[in-house]
């Protein structure tokens, strides 16, 4: 694993995830969702501004990033090798969607994107998380609490299923800190009862 090929990996990893989704598609119903709601340019806000069919919309492309960014190293370069990249490439993927240089480093939370990562690279792992968002999500109706205990469930689900020496576990430990740690606005509203949530 050579320097190029990490930074080749990583620079297009983080354009990739730079590209706002959210930004676009709101902007073409004549939103700006950088000044609704939450402000978040995430799948979550612009549910919230446009209805559950954008945010669906957003949600794909979003994952579409990640899966992209962490699948093509894996196809190039294939093996542990192709792993490996495609782990930095999810990573720097991740980043580039919260810290976007599209919007003066500003950005979504990372969730979707992660997810569709790891369809690539932990499909067992996503499933497990998926079901945790799903259970945590309908009991509470709180998207940021589904979306942070889906994050911590990816680090012990990996533990569990590849053990400590795994890279797929140093993934999920960093996705679980990423995430709990983009979502640090949301816990400081919910302390103070002022999270949004979505009605039943």
């Amino acid at each position: 694993m050579t320097s190029i090929n990490i930074t080749i990996v990583s620079l297009v990893g983080y354009l990739l995830g730079a590209i706002s989704f959210a930004v676009i598609v709101a902007r073409s119903q004549g939103v700006n969702i950088l000044t609704y709601g939450s402000g978040n340019p995430g799948a979550t806000n612009v549910t919230r501004a446009l209805g559950s069919k954008f945010g669906n919309i957003v949600f794909a492309l979003d994952a579409l990033k990640g899966g992209i960014a962490a699948g093509w190293p894996i196809v190039v370069f294939g093996g542990e090798l192709g792993l490996k990249l495609g782990i930095i490439g999810l990573i720097a993927s991740i980043f580039g969607h919260s810290f976007s240089v599209f919007l003066k480093f500003k950005g979504g939370k990372g969730v979707a994107t992660t997810m569709g990562g790891l369809v690539v690279i932990m499909p067992s792992v996503l499933l497990i998380g998926v079901a945790v968002w799903v259970v945590i999500f309908y009991s509470t109706r709180l998207v940021a609490i589904a979306s942070m205990l889906f994050a911590v469930s990816l680090a012990v689900s990996a533990y569990v299923l590849y053990g400590v020496g795994d890279p797929r576990f140093t993934l999920g430990s960093v996705l679980a800190v990423l995430i709990v740690v983009r979502h640090r606005s949301n816990i400081a509203r919910m302390l103070q009862g002022k999270e949004n949530s979505f009605k039943k």
